[in-house]
């Protein structure tokens, strides 16, 4: 971290990657709970010389430097203090005048948490938002699985294998092995021994015993449950748009499925099947019809993910798929091993559950060593969406792939990119348009929306700045040039506009004639009789009240009391907004 990262850092205050101490003359005891949280949770920045009081900030600096940074060092190499010892890289900075000692905790090693303080396991951390928060006992139990180098799903379960298995789901699996190209043929083995072949059985010395893979893959329903007492995936369908998830509603369409694998695929690829747009089209030489839904590798993928990978010792947790009219969400327990960064990136890579990733990907899934995230994103690329995002949480533990249907290259950018003077080929005007919303990005941002590779990327960011559209700000960090946002931002003050003139219209169509003249007559405060005169009623009517009511919950009309609203010298006036209604109208 140089000096300007972390002045950047001490302006935008505190958040889970970084955590700001006091530290003028000793280590505070709470800075190694820190070093437990970032140590098992993504890693982070630990600053000595800074004072929090409350939300504010002060550089007062270290003032017994060598002391502090020897005692907080020493301490990180003592096993009665920390369980782990981790390379902690420490830099001293002089901000103001004043010096800070900044120290990085990388994150550790899956096999190495939880990181505990003093011997106690129960003390462990994790890093949320901007807190340390100690584990619970679930939390700490994830990580204790996590860390076993011995997976979950290949462990062995003493199970009788000629009752725990569904014939019918072998022989399911087994059509599809035969049907994928380059597989050894199994075809005259017995089930049994095929799925000894395949490492689904495994020899131990109780004599052959089913991995929980297995029991996972094709179980009857007792023996799994006996594993998983929870469901393998809930599918829930929703005819409005997420943002309205709040309102309660419930859902219009529900599968639960607390079955194997193999059955909870085809459950999960049915449910799918009945909102899935199918196109109707003709292949022009063997005049069949394609009924494949152009979005179906996308979710084919994205269901595959979430039966491979999920954590099946999380009992207490169910994966959801939420789909609404503008995004469908899919949430697992259990994070991703590996950096996000990395899952779209070619190569192997550290997965969760490698026996069932290696089973689902011998009949053709799961191609992408392990993930199919890239699949994903070029599908969804293809269709000209706004790119998938990834949440992978491992404070929580969770991972969610949210899939939106918002274009990227809407109809409006198009006509806007063609007024810039520049012309921009068809990855720089998607890349363009995606900078357009999110006013700064990354090079993995520009990677995600293109499906280039990294090079590719940095060299098309570094034409962008060439063509004046955008400005490099820090390594690989990019945002639209102060000309490019000046021309949206009125863009966006016309929309504005046009939004508030929409707006402006349905309300006055939405209101009755009483609520109008309410608002004309109150542009200067009037009483209760002063209205019913002007209104010409004898008495406050139902069509009164409910006309006042509506205008002061609106915010249209506001009281000149407010602390007393039945006092007898009570007045109504109309809000500036109520004003402006008027004086429009």
């Amino acid at each position: 971290m140089n000096e300007q990262e972390l002045l950047k850092l001490l302006s935008a205050h505190e958040w889970k990657d970084i955590e700001f101490k006091e530290a003028q003359r000793a280590v505070p005891k709470n800075a190694y709970e820190s070093v437990s949280a970032f140590a098992n949770t993504e890693g982070g920045h630990l600053v000595f010389g800074v004072r929090k009081d409350g939300s504010d900030f002060e550089v007062v600096g270290v003032l017994n430097v060598d002391k502090v940074q020897s005692d907080f060092l020493t301490s990180l190499r003592q096993k009665d203090k920390i369980s782990l010892i981790i390379d902690v890289k420490e830099q001293l900075h002089l901000v103001n005048e004043k010096n800070l000692l900044v120290f990085y905790v990388p994150e550790a090693p899956r096999t190495d948490k939880p990181v505990f303080l003093n011997g106690d396991i129960r003390r462990s951390f994790l890093r949320k938002g901007a807190c340390d928060v100690k584990c619970s006992n679930e939390e700490v139990q994830r990580l204790i699985s996590d860390a076993s180098l011995e997976r979950y799903d290949g462990q062995t379960v003493d199970h009788d294998l000629n009752t725990c298995f569904s014939s019918k789901d072998i022989g399911w699996y087994r059509r599809q092995y035969e049907g994928k190209t380059g597989n050894r043929s199994y075809g005259d083995l017995e089930d049994l021994e095929f799925l000894f072949q395949l490492g689904l059985i495994k020899n131990t010395d109780r004599g052959q015993k089913p991995t929980i893979a297995s029991i996972l893959l094709f179980g009857q329903d007792g023996y799994l449950r006996g594993l998983l007492p929870r469901p393998v995936i809930d599918c829930q369908r929703y005819l409005f748009k997420h943002d309205d998830y709040s309102r309660g509603e419930r859902w219009h369409d529900r599968t639960v499925c607390d079955y194997n694998l193999v059955q909870s695929w085809l459950a999960v690829l049915e449910w799918y099947y009945r909102f899935a747009e199918i196109p109707y089209e003709v292949n022009p030489k063997t005049l069949q019809r394609s009924d494949t839904p152009p979005d179906y590798i996308a979710f084919r993928e994205a269901i595959i993910n979430m039966l491979i990978h999920q954590d099946y010792a999380d009992h207490c947790r169910k994966p959801v798929i939420a789909h609404f009219t503008d995004l469908t969400r899919f949430w697992n327990p259990g994070d991703a091993f590996a950096n996000v960064r990395d899952l779209l990136e070619p190569g192997e890579k550290e997965t969760r559950n490698p026996i069932l990733v290696t089973a689902f990907r011998r009949i053709g899934f799961s191609e992408n060593a392990g993930w199919g995230l890239r699949d994903v994103f070029k599908n969804w690329r293809g269709l000209g969406k706004v790119p998938p995002v990834i949440n992978n949480d491992k404070s929580k533990k969770s991972f969610e792939l949210v899939l939106h249907k918002e274009v990227l290259l809407s109809k409006e950018q198009v006509e806007f990119q063609k007024t810039i003077g520049v012309h921009l080929s068809e990855d720089e005007a998607s890349i363009f348009a995606y900078a357009y919303k999110h006013k700064k990005l990354s090079i993995y941002d520009i990677r995600d929306v293109s499906g280039n590779p990294l090079q590719s990327c940095r060299d098309i960011a570094d034409h962008l700045v060439i063509q004046a559209l955008f400005v490099k700000i820090d390594n690989d960090l990019y945002e639209l040039s102060p000309v490019m946002q000046e021309r949206f931002k009125h863009i966006e003050a016309e929309a504005h506009d046009e939004a508030h003139d929409e707006a402006h219209e349905k309300l006055l169509g939405d209101m009755t004639e009483t609520e109008r003249q309410i608002l004309n007559y109150c542009v200067e405060p009037k009483s209760t009789p002063e209205l019913l005169k002007l209104l010409g009623y004898r008495s406050r009517t139902g069509n009164y009240k409910s006309a006042l009511s509506n205008l002061l919950s609106s915010g249209y009309l506001e009281m000149t009391i407010p602390g007393s609203p039945r006092s007898k010298n009570q007045k109504y006036k109309s809000t500036m907004e109520g004003k402006r209604l008027v004086h429009n109208d």
